[in-house]
């Protein structure tokens, strides 16, 4: 009889996975979650020599394209909890050395308020909420706002992405000289670095260090 039960509340309990509809008890399969593990980068502080340091959890093809796409456009925001949480994971176990002793304030690329609130949520607020959880690290998702509606970047040319990210983002009036700690930016993609530099750019004029951004997924290929 217990077992019977035991079944029940264990069929109840299921649900789809994300990406495939599998039955599964989480939010992803053990086969989607494999594959998207796949792409775990072997050394992904590589990029952080560069002058915008970068943090990648992940090569940004196959199935982590396919979940992130999912994540935005399916309404599956489940997804960039467990993005966050192996993010922060990645993190703890990788984190740059200069970035030991910093009492790091992490900062979400903001949405433009109309196109967050169709889509229901910003994804990459959700990463650095998992990231903070992991990390132990302070959140803040006031202190940099999309002023600007872009543009979908991936349709357009370098230039293009620069000149459609001009003036796209603000820092918050009440933290322009109240912020003394250096701040890593988190977001979902990092492609050709024209966000994440537009970012930078306000942040650092409004005397904000930022000392570099941790992504989940780039278009990458290791050394």
């Amino acid at each position: 009889m217990i077992k019977i039960f035991q079944n029940l509340v264990n069929l109840f309990l299921k649900s789809n996975c994300a990406l495939c509809q599998r039955s599964t008890p989480q939010e992803l399969c053990p086969y989607c979650t494999k594959q998207l593990q796949s792409c775990h980068l072997e050394n992904p502080g590589y990029l952080w020599k560069q002058t915008l340091p970068i943090f990648v959890w992940g090569n940004y093809n196959g199935s982590v394209k396919r979940a992130i796409a999912a994540m935005k456009y399916e309404n599956q925001p489940q997804i960039a909890n467990i993005f966050g949480n192996w993010l922060g994971q990645t993190w703890l176990l990788n984190q740059p050395q200069e970035t030991l002793k910093e009492k790091l304030i992490v900062i979400p690329i903001p949405m433009h308020s109309k196109k967050q609130k169709e889509r229901g949520f910003n994804q990459a607020e959700l990463i650095a909420k998992s990231f903070c959880n992991i990390t132990g690290l302070k959140l803040n998702s006031q202190i940099l706002e999309r002023s600007k509606e872009t543009q979908a970047q991936f349709s357009l040319s370098f230039s293009e992405r620069q000149k459609n990210l001009a003036d796209a983002f603000t820092v918050n009036p009440k933290y322009q000289r109240s912020c003394n700690k250096p701040v890593l930016l988190i977001d979902d993609i990092y492609t050709t670095g024209a966000t994440a530099k537009a970012a930078v750019k306000i942040l650092e004029e409004n005397h904000i260090k930022v000392i570099g951004l941790a992504a989940v997924a780039a278009p990458i290929k290791q050394k």
